[in-house]
């Protein structure tokens, strides 16, 4: 069975600054904020949501369906799908505008920013999410602000269970917007930054927040990640990584796996774990798509 995935396709170009963010931005100074960083390395890579956590669940022996647009720059994209043996049916070009683009600075604590111009994203809720036999399951991850609220109401309308996994498009949603995702949702999906937002904006609290969805699981990165189940919280720990090269792209290696022990009607817990397992296996490689299992695929 295939799992439709909803979100970005996007090129990445990764930097690396070698020393810390705190100790060149000066809190008192933020109203004329004006500095400039010394990157020595710098890469480009496949990524976006929706191709990160179509690789991750492809590695696992998934069928991941990605729903997502790219722009006149998309054709390697598309063509490295196809060689990864995704099903690209619902990947659609948009001419005339960029393949959406990040440009994405790391520092020596694994802190980011990150720039983002959306590009052909902003066209995604173009592409329709209807019921299929083929299609047991899906996520809305962070698109197009348009397309994340179509797809929600359409993966509900189809009778489809979805995570709703907002991620960086959180922000773009206000309260009413947000829980009205959360009620249509099955599973909901956050690190704890978006979590606090999300309570905030709702109104909610985590454990009220998992009394509305069959799970939330609130990732924490080296903390592993907290699982929540009517009102419940469980704590799943991590995963120790050989090395820590490069966060980028370790919360969509966590959400494949999830969808994969979803897929599979795992306890929660249990596809936590795998998606601990997964975050530790990306981390120690650059880029969001470059990793590879050191253990067997799951069944």
């Amino acid at each position: 069975m295939a799992v439709l995935i909803c979100g970005s396709l996007a090129f990445d170009t990764i930097m690396t600054f070698e020393g810390r963010f705190a100790e060149q931005i000066l809190p008192e100074q933020l109203h004329i904020l004006n500095v400039s960083f010394l990157v020595p390395s710098l890469r480009r890579d496949f990524g976006g949501c929706a191709g990160n956590i179509a690789y991750s669940l492809k590695l696992l022996g998934g069928d991941p369906l990605p729903m997502a647009t790219l722009g006149t720059d998309g054709a390697d994209y598309l063509q490295r799908l196809q060689d990864l043996g995704i099903d690209t049916r619902h990947v659609g070009r948009v001419e005339d505008t960029f393949t959406a683009q990040a440009l994405i600075m790391t520092d020596r604590d694994n802190n980011q920013i990150t720039a983002f111009h959306p590009g052909a994203m902003m066209q995604a809720h173009s592409n329709r999410v209807e019921a299929a036999p083929e299609v047991k399951l899906g996520i809305v991850a962070p698109d197009g602000r348009d397309a994340m609220v179509q797809h929600a109401a359409q993966f509900a309308a189809a009778g489809i269970p979805f995570v709703f996994d907002p991620g960086q498009g959180l922000p773009m949603f206000n309260g009413e917007e947000l829980s009205r995702f959360v009620e249509q949702a099955d599973w909901v999906t956050v690190n704890d930054y978006e979590g606090k937002m999300l309570c905030e904006r709702t109104g909610w609290s985590l454990a009220e927040l998992s009394r509305k969805v069959r799970g939330l699981v609130v990732t924490l990165g080296a903390e592993g990640c907290d699982v929540w189940e009517q009102g419940i919280a469980t704590r799943v720990p991590p995963a120790a990584p050989a090395q820590v090269v490069d966060p980028t792209g370790c919360g969509d290696a966590w959400r494949g796996a999830l969808l994969f022990g979803l897929e599979r009607e795992w306890s929660l817990a249990r596809c936590a774990e795998l998606g601990n397992r997964l975050g530790a296996l990306k981390i120690a490689q650059r880029g969001p798509q470059n990793y590879r299992l050191d253990f067997p695929q799951p069944v």
